[in-house]
């Protein structure tokens, strides 16, 4: 017998004998259901020598018997009463457990998102892509026609989306593409550094979704809920299905702020803040302006999060003013970093630790921030050194910064394209997937293992789009994304170190030397940040312009 748990009211089960039942009974179950006819195997118990055993046991059961494999939406509506009036917790079972956890799944549709129940269902060791799109229709069958079909589907209205919509309609100008998303606004998020430390203003990180479609492409305004690679269809909020020749993910990633108790209700007041909100990145600079003496600190998550140099540049930025208006003396700066060094290229950590010690700041490594209690300004964190025993310390605070935890969206966590940890399982070098040869991916969902920044997806969007434009003239993959990555890290107001690198830590600098030295902080690097990213983004990228972005190509064999 082998139990498989969905939540703490349902079990779900291979083929129970009656011996089974008092082993149910004492692991705290109440009621079994039967979804398994009588007579399917040679070896199988019938259902009255079940309900005999349980009855011993004191245990209620149903019999709800599914023929054939195939469950209907009175089926699924029969389970959900079952379930609502029997004790629970309920143990189901049939031949496999697949029958029991599909009916769950079916009959919870209404009142559960699709992600939580395939993220359930995948957690217990059941797929259920098969019936996905009946989960999305809240357990009933929809039809099988798509409401929409397009050469090419771009899944996410970020950064990479709008780039490589425009890259694909240069390319391609009679493609009919579509990106999905259901955002209003889109946000040039790299900027968000720079509002938190007063340099730019909110409002000028933010423009309309619609101002940037690009000319030609439909936008589809909503949310997606599932994807159907082997029908060629993407399943979105209330059923309707969009089909395509050719499907590119890019949704960006998810920040989960629930991931740190006590986060959620703190965040904006009692001196919590973070730069990688929108609303929160000028409580940043509040919170500098209005810091004279006290602590200050800085917290980074387990890797990969998207900017990975983003936590401490608001520690740079922060660090300067405090400098600059003679208040560092009195505060006393503490970065609390879930990894083990300072910055991933070694390259770039010499210059970085000069602006440590210049803000006299104290480096935590291996200090992962678990939770905050914002009233008392207090904030725990699990320490978790090599090799030492873990334990778990509480600081206190008067401002804190945060970075979120991050992971792939739910719904891509739970799709069949995700790897095993969830991110999109794509080719490192071509950014096709690795099992379904029409679907590409890039941007911060994927798991080639590059920085997440807005800069790779610059990089990445002409790659993508060189590769589905081969693929639609019949070609092999023509170009490959050789890992690159760019962190311009703001170490001071008027000077950055702007690091660029590809796989493996390879230094990819886009400039001589003699212009921009990366190791070390430039005015020129700052004058790059403020001034010429932000056009570039806007009116470059986000166009189909590839400034600077030319993409490497498949060499000859």
């Amino acid at each position: 017998m082998e139990f498989k748990k969905i939540t703490d009211d349902i079990t779900v089960s291979p083929q129970i004998a009656p011996s089974d039942l008092p082993a149910v009974a004492a692991a705290g179950y109440n009621a079994v259901i039967c979804n398994r006819p009588d007579g399917e195997g040679p070896d199988q118990p019938s259902f009255d020598e079940i309900a005999a055993a349980a009855a011993q046991a004191g245990l209620q059961v149903r019999y709800l018997p599914i023929a054939g494999g195939t469950v209907s939406d009175q089926d699924a509506e029969d389970f959900g009463a079952a379930l609502r009036a029997l004790p629970g917790p309920v143990l189901a079972y049939c031949r496999t457990g697949t029958r029991s956890a599909t009916l769950w799944s079916l009959s919870q549709a209404k009142t559960l998102s699709t992600a939580e129940i395939l993220q359930a269902t995948k957690a217990a060791g059941y797929d259920m892509a098969g019936v996905v799109r009946r989960i999305v229709n809240g357990g009933k069958t929809p039809t099988d026609d798509g409401d929409a079909k397009f050469d090419v589907v771009v899944v996410g209205g970020g950064a990479a989306g709008i780039a490589v919509s425009a890259s694909l309609r240069a390319r391609k100008p009679t493609l009919s593409v579509a990106v999905i998303d259901p955002a209003d606004v889109h946000y040039y998020q790299p900027g968000w550094t720079m509002v938190g430390a007063g340099i730019f203003e909110a409002e000028s990180t933010v423009r309309t979704m619609g101002s940037l479609i690009p000319k030609g492409v439909h936008w589809v305004k909503s949310a997606v809920a599932a994807f159907e690679p082997q029908n060629n269809a993407v399943i979105l909020d209330g059923c309707r299905v969009v089909k395509y020749d050719r499907l590119i993910v890019c949704p960006g990633l998810k920040l989960d702020w629930h991931g740190v108790e006590g986060l959620v209700d703190t965040l904006g007041k009692n001196g919590v803040t973070s730069n990688y909100r929108y609303d929160l990145a000028p409580y940043t600079w509040e919170l500098v302006q209005g810091l004279k003496q006290g602590r200050a600190l800085f917290t980074q998550p387990p890797m990969p999060i998207k900017c990975a140099g983003a936590p401490q540049k608001a520690l740079y930025l922060s660090g300067d003013h405090w400098f600059r208006n003679g208040a560092l003396k009195k505060i006393d700066i503490q970065f609390m970093n879930a990894g083990g060094v300072l910055f991933g290229v070694k390259d770039y950590v010499p210059a970085l630790e000069e602006y440590i010690r210049k803000y006299d700041a104290t480096l935590n490594f291996f200090h992962t921030l678990v939770r905050v209690d914002g009233p008392s300004k207090t904030a725990t964190f699990k320490v978790a050194k090599p090799e030492t025993a873990h334990a778990e310390v509480t600081v206190d605070f008067d401002m804190m910064h945060v970075c979120p935890p991050q992971t792939a969206p739910n719904f891509i966590r739970v799709s069949p394209l995700a790897d095993a940890a969830g991110w999109v399982d794509v080719d490192q070098s071509t950014l096709r997937h690795k099992t379904y040869d029409n679907i590409w991916s890039l941007g911060d969902v994927m798991n080639a293992p590059n920085a997440k920044t807005a800069a790779a997806a610059r990089m990445q969007a002409p790659v993508v789009a060189n590769n589905v434009a081969a693929d639609i003239d019949g070609k092999s993959p023509v170009s490959v994304y050789n890992g690159y990555g760019s962190c311009p890290l703001t170490v001071e107001r008027g000077k950055i170190v702007l690091a660029e690198f590809g796989y493996g830590g390879t230094l990819l600098p886009s400039f001589p030397k003699w212009l921009i030295d990366g190791t070390r902080p430039t005015r020129a690097a700052w004058l790059l940040k403020e001034q010429i990213l932000p056009p570039v983004y806007w009116k470059a990228m986000l166009r189909g312009k590839e400034w600077m972005a030319r993409p490497e190509t498949v060499s000859a064999k």
